[in-house]
C-alpha cells in the first residue's frame, strides 16, 4: 500500500510515530508500505483518520 508511505511522508510523519498513532509495531508499518502485508480491513479508517485523507487514497499510487 504505497498510499500509506506517500501519505505519512506528505504530512511529515515517521513510521515509528505513524505506529505508535496507530497503537502497531513500526515493523507492522513497514510491512504495509513495502507490500509485505496489508493492514486489517477494521484498521484502514484508524489508517486515513491520521493520515488525514480517504480509505481509497490508501490505495492510491503515489504517482497518480
Amino acid at each position: 500500500m504505497n498510499g500509506i508511505k506517500h501519505r505519512r511522508e506528505k504530512i511529515g510523519l515517521t513510521q515509528i510515530e505513524l505506529a505508535i498513532a496507530l497503537h502497531v509495531k513500526q515493523a507492522s508499518v513497514s510491512r504495509w508500505e513495502n507490500g509485505e502485508s496489508m493492514p486489517s480491513a477494521d484498521k484502514l479508517p484508524e489508517i486515513a483518520k491520521v493520515l488525514n485523507c480517504r480509505i481509497e487514497d490508501l490505495y492510491a499510487n503515489k504517482n497518480a
